[in-house]
């Protein structure tokens, strides 16, 4: 009796293992699991291609885990809507293919929600090409079968999420913005002329529910017919978070931020974290960001961004409507003083050939150089201004006060002709917006970030500046390299908790959030 009894069990454990491996082949073959189908494999293949979420008869062991894994993927940015999983069972399906449509059906939603957690949901080069980032994709298997073995399944998504700070302050935001938002947006500001500190306003006390809704504005206010004082200080507050010039006038950029729905807010918030996903863990050296949309570059001593940065200042980036700055990743070595201006062909061809053609004394004026053939020319026929249209001569010009290389290049060993440099034109950094160049990166004060890059060598100030206007080029070696983002990102959250969101100047959140809508669909 007991012999029968023992072979009926082992016979429905064959049944049910050999359940659990037709429905993780059918998984793996499915498009939409295609990402996880080794891990599914690797999972139930290390567990005997037993079910891990429920017993032999359908009863539920440790779905609470897998459960709360799912729920946290909202505070992840992340829809509930594409991990939708059917638990229910299925009556007239034999006991064996129910327990494994189920126990694989949430396998496959948990994996697909740490995959996207941990590297995201879009891969970047989809969006960026010239965005190459290494592998960083998690063991998933190996996580969530040490999870079950030690009862630590809802700690999960935090573990596999970016380890890092501005990672964890949009968490933050994400929570608060969602729940704004769900109280609803309220009646639009007014719109009216201009209206400087001082000067009537009528609805201030709408303005100051909205400032104190978003936390610009702390405390009672009891707003009368003027704007001023306590209100002014809070507009500027916003101002600031949101890339406008902190001068407390409310004109239409101003009233236009404060107007937009708190929705895309939250959408904007969303966006970013889906783009810190992308990132790997970068190597332990010093780390150079540019966040294009904000116009501001900020140097750590390493990849850990949960200390200050060592250094913070404005940028010029590529201008959105031809010359964009792309989004990439490179490494810093190399650092040129008083250096020629290579000018890239797309910029010979078609801006300063024509000139030429018009006003051949505009070379020599402009200081350029005709360079190849076997050496360097500066005089003008018609056979040179047509290769130089075909590519098969270039310009450079001169180091300068006309060089918009300025007096110092950081060297990017990219074939994207991309570099961070000094500006001939410093006065552009007044403006606050800043999307003027031809593609390279000013930077406002490049004395402090090659006096931040050369730390370590025996380059100081009074050697840098006097390389600078030496107008001889020179080179600087680094004693260590830096790794260098070109990055995108319409909102941070600052150290304080306080939120910053920048216009889409190129449009990259709008393509970003139409590839993650068809990829739901």
């Amino acid at each position: 009796m007991l012999a029968c009894a023992v072979a009926v069990r082992a016979e429905a454990q064959d049944a049910l293992a050999a359940a659990v491996a037709r429905e993780v082949s059918a998984a793996a073959a499915d498009p939409r699991f295609a990402r996880d189908a080794a891990a599914l494999q690797a999972f139930y293949a290390a567990r005997g291609e037993r079910p891990a979420w429920f017993d032999a008869a359908g009863a539920p062991v440790a779905t609470g885990a897998a459960s709360a894994v799912l729920d946290q993927a909202v505070h992840h940015g992340l829809d509930p809507r594409d991990y939708a999983v059917d638990l229910q069972p299925r009556p007239g399906v034999p006991v064996a293919d129910d327990v494994a449509r189920r126990d694989v059906a949430l396998s496959a939603a948990l994996f697909r929600v740490l995959e996207d957690v941990h590297s995201g949901r879009v891969r970047p080069q989809s969006l960026h090409p010239e965005l190459v980032l290494g592998e960083h994709r998690p063991d998933v298997a190996a996580h969530v079968s040490a999870a079950l073995a030690e009862g630590t399944g809802a700690s999960l998504p935090a573990r596999l999420a970016p380890q890092l700070a501005s990672y964890a302050r949009l968490v933050a935001a994400l929570d608060r913005y969602r729940a704004l938002a769900a109280l609803g947006d309220g009646p639009p500001l007014p719109v009216v002329a201009k209206v400087e500190p001082g000067g009537r306003y009528a609805a201030t006390a709408q303005l100051a529910e909205r400032l104190r809704v978003l936390g610009d504005l702390e405390g009672e206010l009891t707003a009368g017919p003027w704007y001023e004082g306590a209100l002014v200080e809070a507009v500027k507050r916003f101002q600031a978070r949101h890339g406008l010039a902190a001068d407390g006038a409310l004109g239409t950029s101003t009233f236009g931020a404060l107007n937009v729905p708190l929705a895309a807010r939250v959408a904007q918030i969303e966006l970013s974290m889906e783009r810190l996903r992308w990132l790997p863990p970068f190597p332990p050296q010093p780390v150079i960001v540019v966040d294009i949309p904000a116009y501001r570059l900020w140097a750590f001593d390493g990849p850990d961004d949960h200390v200050p940065p060592a250094l913070a200042m404005d940028v010029i980036v590529g201008n959105a409507m031809d010359t964009r700055t792309p989004v990439f990743a490179d490494t810093l070595r190399a650092i040129e003083l008083s250096p020629y201006w290579n000018v890239p062909t797309s910029i010979t061809t078609k801006e300063i050939v024509p000139r030429l053609r018009r006003d051949p004394g505009y070379l020599a004026r402009e200081g350029f150089e005709i360079v190849g053939g076997g050496g360097v020319r500066a005089t003008l026929d018609p056979a040179t201004l047509a290769a130089l249209e075909a590519g098969s001569l270039r310009l450079r010009q001169r180091p300068g006060p006309r060089n918009p290389m300025g007096s110092i290049k950081f060297v990017l060993p990219n074939n994207l002709a991309i570099f961070l440099h000094d500006t001939s034109s410093p006065r552009l950094f007044a403006r606050q917006r800043r999307d003027l160049s031809h593609g390279c990166i000013r930077v406002a004060d490049p004395v402090a970030l090659a006096r931040f890059a050369l730390a370590g060598t025996d380059w100081d100030d009074a050697r840098i500046r006097a390389a600078m206007q030496a107008g001889t080029p020179s080179r600087a070696r680094l004693a260590r390299p830096i790794t260098v983002l070109v990055f995108y990102a319409t909102a941070f959250a600052d150290a304080s908790g306080a939120v910053h969101f920048f216009p889409d100047i190129y449009g990259h959140d709008r393509a970003l959030a139409e590839a993650l809508a068809a990829r739901a669909r």
